[in-house]
């Protein structure tokens, strides 16, 4: 029962990822706006020349450097976040190219919400580690004693004013992922959570979260 539960955690963190990351992939193919850290990663690289994914896997880099002051302890599903989710949208991106109807690109931004959405709730559901942009947020709201709301949005326009300025797409799609992935998260994280393990069972990678 328990190798079962610790094989559905791995499928589920390693599917989540890679969906993640093509879900995002389908977002920025659509040219509506994209969300807030990918702002940010499309500004770096427009103005280094380095691949999307290659910058995305950067700042995740670069984010768990900031988890040691602020005293986040990764998982190994923090580790694989920073490596699959930018890998797996450069692939999506070589691969799905930007439908010129608007009909089309706000058809594949809704996609890619929707899948993002799912994403979330299959790597979430695997408890194995946040991702570096949700373990910097919950470790900014406990050093400055903030709400968690207060935390993210404070960082999150920082981020979004700091790739605008470096000229990543802030458009109409920013604002509605801003407005939709909250309650599409909150139907698909409940959906696709695992069952809690057998009472006195000890699962070493979910050990490694952070606490």
């Amino acid at each position: 029962m328990i190798d079962r539960l610790l094989s559905d955690r791995w499928v589920r963190l390693f599917s989540g990822l890679l969906l993640y990351g093509a879900a995002v992939a389908l977002i920025v193919q659509a040219g509506v706006g994209v969300s807030p850290w990918d702002v940010l990663a499309q500004g770096l690289s427009l103005r280094t020349g380095a691949l999307f994914g290659v910058v995305a896997i950067l700042i995740g880099a670069f984010l768990l450097l900031l988890w040691i002051p602020l005293r986040q302890r990764p998982g190994i599903g923090t580790l694989l976040n920073v490596l699959l989710v930018g890998a797996a949208a450069q692939v999506v991106l070589w691969l799905v190219p930007s439908p010129e109807p608007l009909a089309g690109r706000i058809a594949l931004f809704a996609a890619g919400i929707v899948l993002l959405a799912i994403a979330t709730g299959l790597y979430v559901g695997a408890e194995l580690g946040a991702g570096p942009r949700d373990g910097l947020m919950l470790g900014v709201a406990r050093r400055f004693r903030w709400p968690i709301w207060v935390a993210r949005t404070s960082i999150e326009a920082t981020v979004v004013g700091l790739g605008w300025l470096l000229g990543g797409n802030v458009g109409l799609g920013t604002l509605a992922f801003a407005l939709l992935i909250g309650p599409l998260c909150h139907v698909a994280i409940p959906l696709f959570a695992l069952p809690p393990a057998p009472r006195g069972a000890v699962l070493q990678p979910a050990a490694l979260a952070p606490q």
